[in-house]
């Protein structure tokens, strides 16, 4: 059972251009609307990143393993059906989850975010070593930490909101 309402409407028409960008409004952003603030944030930051270094796979990559290490079903389960969406196949999306890709950068990228997630930021050097040895640049590591926040947000604010699941499960 929600925690908070999902809305269907708000003043500052987020939701209307939400479902213009996404085809629809996931119950996530409808319970995020309770604070225009909070979900104007949100998207700005999405958006924003969208325009990054990083590529799309790589994106979602990082959103399915940071939702996977942050104990997030609902998280888990979008970004697995976005990420086969975009070609990820079964043993892919499982291999992202356990921060493993058949790709050295891809691989390096998301060993980097895990490293990032499981110690707060507080990786030791032989971390960022590895990931530079795998062509990780100065602009991919910053967008990685910018990832990890945004994602941890709409986590966290899983966590507790507790949305109606609107994808198909994936237990995380």
């Amino acid at each position: 059972m929600p925690r908070l309402p999902q809305l269907t409407e708000d003043p500052d028409g987020l939701l209307e251009e939400t479902r213009r960008q996404l085809g629809r409004v996931p119950n996530l952003y409808a319970t995020l609307a309770n604070s225009s603030a909070a979900l104007s944030g949100y998207l700005a930051m999405r958006d924003r990143l969208s325009k990054g270094v990083l590529s799309a796979r790589l994106r979602e990559q990082i959103a399915l393993l940071v939702a996977q290490e942050n104990g997030c079903t609902y998280c888990v389960s979008a970004h697995t059906l976005r990420g086969s969406r975009m070609g990820l196949t079964d043993e892919e999306l499982l291999g992202t989850r356990a921060a493993h890709d058949a790709d050295p950068h891809a691989g390096a990228v998301l060993a980097l975010t895990r490293a990032i997630v499981r110690t707060a930021g507080r990786i030791d050097s032989a971390d960022l070593t590895a990931a530079r040895a795998a062509g990780v640049t100065d602009a991919e590591l910053a967008e990685i930490v910018a990832h990890i926040g945004l994602n941890t947000l709409s986590n966290y604010f899983n966590h507790v909101a507790e949305p109606e699941l609107d994808f198909p499960e994936v237990s995380a």
